[in-house]
């Protein structure tokens, strides 16, 4: 796929537009919400017309793929934020906490041992969304609910103020609205201040409901090229 920098700067504008005003209509600052421009399948160029276009945060979901594409990119703009918004393995904790500014698939025991002893041999730790199985669906990622509240107290523990917040993914072809509330109420009773929720086609609904960071691709970079 060929992104040329007007696709990507239209499709920008495009979505701070109607972020903007599903914040006003929200009654809610502009300023409250972070687009994460996610990039994963898409290659460099497209970063750079996105990063042309005054966009800095970013999403990947693979980290050898993150580290190929950013590390060229952010010695052009040392200011861009790179998001792992993926299933991260426990082999590639190490790379993970090298590369990101934030890793937002925190969903298990044995993920939070290796984020924690990469930290220790890196001198560095990301801050750390805890990933929750909104929908508690097979299928998918995420800490299931029963186990959600025990798994973030004992992450607050470990990590402090490190970990900022929650991020969940709603089940597909279903109203996200309730699962978008439940997983603010539970940030709210955890007292963590991030909620990243929302992507193309319903962060206007997150943002109504509290949102702190939405994840978007396909309304930015296009189709998401095939691997």
């Amino acid at each position: 796929m060929n992104e040329s920098f007007s696709d990507v700067a239209a499709g920008l504008a495009a979505v701070r537009a109607r972020m903007v005003a599903a914040a006003r209509a929200a009654g809610r600052p502009v300023g409250d919400v972070t687009l994460v421009a996610v990039s994963k399948t898409h290659p460099e160029a497209a970063v750079r017309a996105a990063v042309a276009g005054g966009q800095m945060v970013f999403g990947e979901n693979r980290v050898q793929e993150a580290a190929g594409k950013f590390a060229g990119v952010r010695v052009a703009a040392p200011g861009v934020r790179l998001h792992l918004i993926g299933g991260l393995q426990t082999n590639k904790a190490d790379d993970a906490v090298r590369i990101a500014d934030v890793i937002e698939s925190l969903d298990r025991p044995k993920l939070a041992d290796a984020i924690a002893a990469a930290a220790d041999r890196a001198g560095r730790l990301p801050d750390l969304l805890v990933q929750v199985n909104i929908g508690d669906e097979a299928q998918k990622s995420g800490v299931p609910l029963d186990a959600a509240d025990g798994f973030i107290r004992g992450c607050r523990a470990r990590f402090g103020e490190k970990l900022r917040g929650l991020m969940c993914i709603p089940p597909a072809g279903e109203d996200p609205a309730p699962y978008f509330r439940a997983l603010a109420a539970m940030g709210e009773a955890h007292g963590l201040a991030w909620l990243s929720m929302g992507m193309s086609g319903d962060f206007e609904t997150a943002i109504r409901l509290g949102a702190t960071h939405v994840r978007v691709g396909s309304a930015i970079f296009g189709a998401r090229a095939k691997t």
